[in-house]
């Protein structure tokens, strides 16, 4: 197709994407409040999942197609452009830091959890692979690692053995940081169908245009003659990364401040997860052994910004800098500046 007919099909697409996902957090809270599970589990099974849906196809089909390079960036670059979309989120919301107003311990160990898998990966593509029934043994130690994360986390779903403490702006004194949402009263009942229709049909909305959007990006990628490592983990991952960035948006907007952060979190690990997928659909030899320091690179980066991130949750500082926390500022400055070092590269 032609560049201005891809470039329709990106902004149709991304805007279908929006509207679906910022439906679906709405879809995602009155489900929390129904069922009376945790943000946190919402945000990671739910949203997470769906939001992950476009990842999926566009790196199933490039590791099929011959161009796992483009998948495994693809996945790298989602994962480190997903945790700027959060610094981005804190400036719209622009009332407090967003680290300083969560009180859930969980997602500590979710972002714990993300670096673990991060660094595996980085591991095994400097280390090289071996194929263990025509898949390597580091995207087998990935779903291994992936399964046992799903696992930790859902035995630490409801505990609490600390309670997060914020600043009292009137005596300076800690007191138990609480979401505006956690005081609404209790809205447990059942799921209506009209409920679960609608969140199926914006869940095939976001996997339907979030394809459109990510194949799209792809073709405008390459007639500008950007190369296949960079495409996959700039302007893929950033077309991919609209579900997540919608979603997110407007649970924050809610007040669902854990929701929106397990939400990219939880996508960050399904990322990781998916390293395996790619591996089982490619032909050839392991897919860690096709990649070069471009992608280890990009998964550094990943390490890093969420990090970044997870001090600010430990420190929770509610200063602001241009309606951002601190630690929002560091994650798009490091983000940044590892992309302009990305393209050198190239």
């Amino acid at each position: 197709m032609s560049l201005m007919l891809n470039l329709v099909i990106f902004v149709v697409a991304g805007a279908a994407v929006w509207i679906a996902g910022t439906r679906m957090s709405g879809y995602a809270d009155t489900i929390s409040k129904r069922t009376g599970l945790g943000q946190a589990i919402v945000g990671l099974l739910l949203l997470a999942g769906v939001t992950s849906l476009p990842e999926i196809a566009v790196s199933v089909t490039a590791s099929i197609a011959g161009n796992p390079t483009l998948a495994i960036n693809n996945l790298f670059g989602s994962i480190a452009m997903q945790v700027a979309i959060l610094a981005v989120i804190d400036f719209i919301i622009g009332r407090r830091a967003l680290t300083a107003v969560v009180p859930d311990p969980g997602l500590l160990l979710l972002g714990t959890l993300n670096i673990l898998l991060l660094a595996l990966a980085a591991a095994g593509m400097v280390i090289g692979d071996t194929a263990f029934l025509g898949i390597g043994l580091w995207a087998w130690a990935s779903l291994i690692a992936y399964v046992f994360c799903l696992w930790l986390l859902s035995a630490n779903d409801g505990r609490q053995p600390w309670l997060a403490a914020s600043p009292d702006s009137r005596g300076g004194q800690p007191v138990v940081a609480r979401e505006p949402a956690d005081e609404e009263d209790d809205q447990r009942g059942p799921v209506e169908r009209a409920l679960i229709v609608r969140t199926v049909f914006a869940a095939a909305t976001i996997l339907i245009a979030g394809y459109g959007l990510a194949t799209s990006g792809d073709a405008i990628a390459e007639q500008t003659g950007l190369g296949s490592s960079f495409v996959g983990f700039v302007l893929v991952a950033i077309s991919t990364s609209l579900p997540e960035f919608s979603t997110a948006l407007g649970a924050a907007r809610r007040g669902r401040f854990t929701m929106a952060i397990a939400d990219i979190l939880g996508t960050n690990l399904i990322n990781v997860g998916l390293l395996f997928v790619v591996d089982a659909v490619a032909s050839g030899e392991p897919v860690f052994n096709t990649v070069d320091s471009f992608a280890v690179v990009g998964a550094l980066l990943g390490i890093i910004v969420t990090a970044l991130f997870l001090a600010g949750l430990a420190e929770r500082r509610d200063r602001t800098v241009f309606r951002m926390g601190v630690d929002s500022v560091a994650v798009l400055v490091v983000y940044s500046a590892g992309l302009i070092f990305l393209f050198t590269m190239r």
